[in-house]
């Protein structure tokens, strides 16, 4: 299992139309190999997101990155004045998986 994460810092009293540009965006995710599950997670300090994808390896993961439905993803959806600055990305490779 491989997990993709990035960490989103939305600007003051922007997260109802931060969560209504993801909420409205198609994910293109659907079908796509390798592909396990999404989730747009809400921390408790406000302001704090992380979107979660999960993915049956790093290869399959990568192979999205390079792919059209990747680019479709990203291209819709405007972030632009909700962010404090980029999201931070982060990669994780599963050592130990229980059901």
């Amino acid at each position: 299992m491989f997990i993709a994460m990035n960490r989103f810092r939305v600007a003051a009293d922007r997260e109802a139309d931060f969560e209504r540009v993801w909420r409205e965006r198609e994910s293109y995710l659907s079908g796509v190999p390798g592909f396990v599950r999404f989730a747009l997670l809400r921390g408790d300090t406000p302001g704090e997101y992380i979107s979660h994808s999960t993915w049956q390896d790093r290869a399959m993961f990568l192979a999205w990155t390079q792919s059209e439905a990747f680019a479709a993803g990203h291209r819709q959806g405007s972030l632009a004045g909700l962010l404090e600055g980029p999201p931070q990305v982060s990669l994780y490779e599963a050592v130990i998986e229980q059901p």
